[in-house]
């Protein structure tokens, strides 16, 4: 299972947003017949589309166990609530944590939530030059195309790992 983490503002206590996505991580390895065995660098990316908020630190986790996907949906959206984060919202608003199923193997679904793979994963380089670090080879389970070809193939997005 590869799951995103992002955040661009500070958690109810303050937290940095790189704070928020350290929290985020130990708590994914915390769920209930969960396990984190790998996790990127940290990095930054400006917001897309452009908006003028803050930048985005950004990373992905891979995990391994068992878990349904409304489960697993269920138990981030817990962990953003209680990060701060508030719904509904405007789309790509700022946020003080925000997680995403990437996949969950090769899982194709299009409904109900969560549609599996992500529907946009592949267009954001903030997601797979992460995830290309925790899952090097990583096929997209529609495209057919590995995170590498993927990120090769997008205009340029501002990103560069976090230097912490």
């Amino acid at each position: 299972m590869l799951v995103a983490i992002g955040a661009n503002l500070p958690g109810p206590d303050g937290e940095f947003p790189l704070e928020n996505c350290r929290r985020a991580a130990a708590a994914l390895d915390a769920l209930h017949g969960m396990r984190l065995v790998a996790l990127s660098r940290w990095w930054v990316s400006a917001p897309i589309p452009p908006s003028g908020q803050p930048d985005y630190v950004n990373g992905v986790a891979r995990l391994a166990g068992q878990i349904s996907p409304e489960a697993l949906l269920a138990a981030l959206q817990a962990l953003e609530r209680q990060a701060g984060r508030r719904r509904p919202e405007a789309p790509n608003a700022a946020r003080p944590l925000d997680l995403d199923i990437i996949a969950m193997g090769r899982l194709v679904r299009a409904g109900p939530d969560p549609i599996l793979p992500h529907p946009r994963a592949h267009l954001r380089a903030f997601v797979l030059a992460p995830l290309a670090e925790v899952a090097p080879g990583w096929l997209h389970p529609t495209l057919g195309q590995t995170a590498e070809a993927l990120l090769a193939s997008l205009p340029l997005q501002r990103l560069s790992p976090l230097e912490a």
